[in-house]
This record gives C-alpha cells, sequence and structure tokens, in this order.
C-alpha cells in the first residue's frame, strides 16, 4: 500500500506538474456540448417538478431556501453553462492585448475541487449541479440575506471586463468575463463598521467534486479579500465569458475575479459572502503560508520560493516569457491600497 502522503508533498508536487494542453481534437464541441447539458437539464427538470409537485401544493415553499431545500426554486438564467446571456455592456474594461480563445480558457484550469490536473476540470466538471443555486451574505452586516443568482446580480447592468489573469505558478491569459462589480452586491447589505473584510467560501459537495474527497486542501475552499479591496471598482463578480453563461470549470454559477492578484485569488462557485472583523483564514495561505501569502498580489519582484515571479507564459505560447508586470498591469488603479506597505512581507 503506498504510504500516506502529507499535504505539503501533495501541494509541492502538484504545484510544480504543469500538465499537458488538451489537443484540440479532444475538446467537445461548445454547441454539442452546451445542447447536451440543455437536454439532460431539461429532463431531470421535468421529472424532479412530476414527482415534487404534490409535495410543494401541499407544503408550500420557503422565502429563503437553502441546502436541501433549494430544489424547491424554478431555474433560472444561470442554470447552465453557455447559455446565452443578454443586455451585456460590452467592454467596459478592455486591451489590446489578444484574446485567449472559449477553448483555451475552458479546457486548461486550475480548480482542485474536481482534480489536480489542468484537464481534469474539464473532465469533471459536468457533473456539478449548478441549478437552483444561492449565496448566503451575513456576518458583520445589517442586512443579511440568501440570494439566488439572479437576484444577486440583477440590480446591477451585467458588463464586459476584459482582464488579465496571471496565475501564481507562471502562466497568464486575457479573458472577456462578464459580471458585476462586487461593491454593488456588498453595499446591499450594509456592512457594519467594523467590518474590515470579505470571507468568500466555495461549495462543499464531494459527490459533485471529486478533488474535495482528497486532503490537498482544507475543505470547503476559502478566500478573503480587505474590505477596500472588495469594494474596488476592478473586483467583480462573474457570471459568464465570451457572452455566456460560465461553465462548470471555471466557476459556475458565480466566481470571484480580481485582476491584479494571483488566480488563486479569484474564489469559484461562491456560496457564502461573510462581513469579519478579523483577516479571514484561506485555503492556500493555510496550506502553506511560506508560499502563498494572504495579499497575493502580482509582483515580479518577490519570488515563488520556488520559482522566479520575474516572467510568463502567455498560454497557447510554449517556448518564450514575458515580464510580468506589477499588479498585473493594474497599479495605476491599485497601488494606492497598499501604499506604506512592505509588499515584500505582506506578499
Amino acid at each position: 500500500m503506498e504510504p500516506r502522503r502529507t499535504v505539503r508533498h501533495l501541494i509541492h508536487r502538484m504545484i510544480l506538474k504543469r500538465g499537458q494542453d488538451l489537443r484540440s481534437s479532444e475538446i467537445t464541441d461548445e454547441r454539442h456540448y452546451v445542447h447536451r447539458r440543455e437536454f439532460m437539464r431539461l429532463t431531470c427538470a421535468a421529472s424532479v417538478a412530476a414527482a415534487t409537485a404534490p409535495l410543494i401544493q401541499a407544503c408550500g415553499r420557503r422565502n429563503t431556501p437553502s441546502g436541501s431545500e433549494r430544489n424547491t426554486l424554478p431555474d433560472g438564467p444561470f442554470a447552465a453553462g453557455g447559455l446565452p446571456l443578454a443586455d451585456v455592456k460590452p467592454k467596459v474594461v478592455s486591451t489590446d492585448e489578444k484574446w485567449n480563445t472559449f477553448d483555451q480558457i475552458t479546457s486548461y484550469n486550475n480548480f482542485y475541487e474536481f482534480g489536480t490536473g489542468k484537464g481534469d476540470p474539464s473532465r469533471y466538471a459536468g457533473r456539478l449541479r449548478t441549478n437552483q443555486w444561492t449565496v448566503t451574505i451575513d456576518g458583520l452586516c445589517d442586512r443579511p440575506a440568501d440570494y439566488v443568482v439572479e437576484d444577486l446580480v440583477k440590480p446591477q447592468a451585467l458588463e464586459e471586463r476584459v482582464y488579465r489573469l496571471r496565475c501564481v505558478e507562471g502562466w497568464s491569459m486575457v479573458i472577456p468575463w462578464i459580471g458585476v462589480p462586487l461593491a454593488g452586491i456588498l453595499r446591499r447589505a450594509r456592512p457594519k463598521s467594523n467590518a474590515a473584510f470579505v470571507e468568500f467560501t466555495t461549495l462543499l459537495r464531494p459527490q459533485q467534486m471529486p478533488g474535495q474527497s482528497q486532503p490537498i486542501l482544507q475543505w470547503p475552499y476559502t478566500e478573503g479579500l480587505r474590505l477596500d479591496e472588495a469594494m474596488h471598482p476592478l473586483t467583480i463578480v462573474a457570471v459568464g465569458l465570451y457572452g455566456k453563461t460560465l461553465h462548470n470549470q471555471n466557476g459556475a454559477p458565480l466566481r470571484l475575479v480580481v485582476p491584479w492578484k494571483y488566480g488563486f485569488k479569484s474564489i469559484k462557485s461562491i456560496v457564502r459572502i461573510r462581513f469579519v472583523s478579523a483577516q479571514p483564514r484561506t485555503a492556500w495561505n493555510t496550506a502553506n503560508a511560506g508560499e502563498y501569502g494572504f495579499y497575493a498580489n502580482v509582483n515580479p519582484g518577490v519570488d515563488h520560493p520556488r520559482w522566479s515571479q520575474a516572467r510568463e507564459r502567455r498560454l497557447p505560447e510554449i517556448f518564450g516569457r514575458r515580464p510580468t508586470l506589477m499588479f498585473n498591469g493594474y497599479g495605476d488603479q491599485v497601488a494606492s491600497m497598499y501604499s506604506g506597505m512592505d509588499l515584500r512581507r505582506d506578499f
């Protein structure tokens, strides 16, 4: 029997493993993928509705469902990945850099809830059910509530935000996200004066997220931001990319995007947003604080202990590296938040 490996050993092995890009011949055509998922979703929904209708009529329906009660909610516009999104403001933030393709963005991912290989999320994430999804907002706020995804985002207009994504592993992409500013969501909850940080939590569902059965990290995955970082105009909650709802491997139905920080800060498949007074524990910082700092700002002058951060590989390039930009190129907008801080210590 193979000896039990420590969490640190697993992290070391998996972070160094780059994986291989999927060949284009292995990638299911997007139209077929979406049609299959939509057919399965509608078939399952019809079966569930027929079986549960008498119970719903007899028992009524709660206003703020959670957990197993969510199956009484109707499916909304974010029930599955690849569904068209309407009324999106184009290129609210953009760049003249070449965008990565849809296939590249959806086939090369870090999402350890589905496995540690770059192709594991696209291979296994299809089993995750994202319909009838609710997000709890609570903690130090005056208006805690549970929201279905469409109610969480609909008071704000959807915006296209073309951002650079820089992974701590040294690779990068350019992605046309669709989402809304996180600040608008947080203001509705009316954070209290002693709320200094925001903690985010990913769904815990091992039966559909097989990576959670392995002791890679402390599950569920958690992340956090200082309140001013969370309220910054560049910080968004993304619900789509390339004009359609997110696929599971990219964090469906909603994820955080903080473009000046390393990618692991942009937590996926969020189910809880909590206001707290002290810096929250986060998944990678808890696993190895010496390698993954809480702030995780992109900084070419602060290397990872096991590799340089001065340069990066823009996918799908195989050879060659380009210089990494301080704050991933967003320094003019965000650097003032860290004035006076030692970014080598608070990395």
